[in-house]
């Protein structure tokens, strides 16, 4: 990476995986490999962010978490980054339009666990992220019934294809529910047990 800013080539297929990451678990790692393997994506970057808008909780520091998440997810088609802090961005809409505009000629996909899909009508600009970029939506633990009938998905049920693959050959509005394995390692489980706080992986 050149001054935080990670290489694509244009024609690449780039998922976007975003978050606090506060830390980050198995978990992660285990939908980010399974992205790759069923949406055949060249990379994966994760986009540790200084902090969710929708949290009233600060995370831990932005170096302990990138330290975590870098310890967790260690593959050579996985970038962890602090895009959003090195853009200035905190809304995920602005963070996909500044990318869209630096690297011309790449394909990104946003990634979002189940659990993501059943608020982000909250997010901001929510629907100019869907219509801008393919949006894999990958099973997590309880969440699916409540993802399918969220606000976002019935919004665009019209736009959803069967499989994850199929994102590659078609342009936004296009979204996909993908199943597979779970694992059910959580950021919130890990710091009520203790074990993540600031200053320790």
């Amino acid at each position: 990476m050149k001054c935080g800013f990670p290489i694509a080539a244009r024609g690449m297929v780039i998922g976007l995986l975003g978050g606090s990451f506060d830390p980050a678990h198995e978990g992660h790692a285990h939908i980010t490999r399974e992205a790759m393997k069923r949406m055949g994506l060249d990379q994966v970057w994760w986009l540790v962010s200084p902090g969710n808008p929708l949290k009233a909780r600060q995370p831990a520091p932005m170096a302990d978490r990138m330290a975590r998440a870098r310890s967790v997810m260690r593959h050579p088609r996985v970038k962890v980054t602090a895009l959003e802090a090195v853009l200035g961005t905190r809304a995920t809409a602005d963070t996909v339009d500044r990318l869209r505009r630096l690297y011309p000629g790449v394909t990104f996909v946003w990634l979002m666990g189940a659990d993501n899909l059943v608020q982000f009508h909250r997010w901001d600009r929510w629907r100019d992220i869907l219509r801008s970029v393919a949006v894999g939506v990958l099973a997590r633990p309880g969440s699916g019934v409540a993802a399918r009938m969220s606000v976002a998905a019935r919004a665009f049920r019209v736009h959803q294809v069967a499989r994850g693959e199929t994102l590659r050959g078609h342009k936004p509005p296009v979204w996909a529910f993908v199943n597979l394995p779970m694992n059910d390692a959580s950021s919130t489980a890990i710091r009520a047990r203790g074990g993540w706080r600031s200053g320790q992986g």
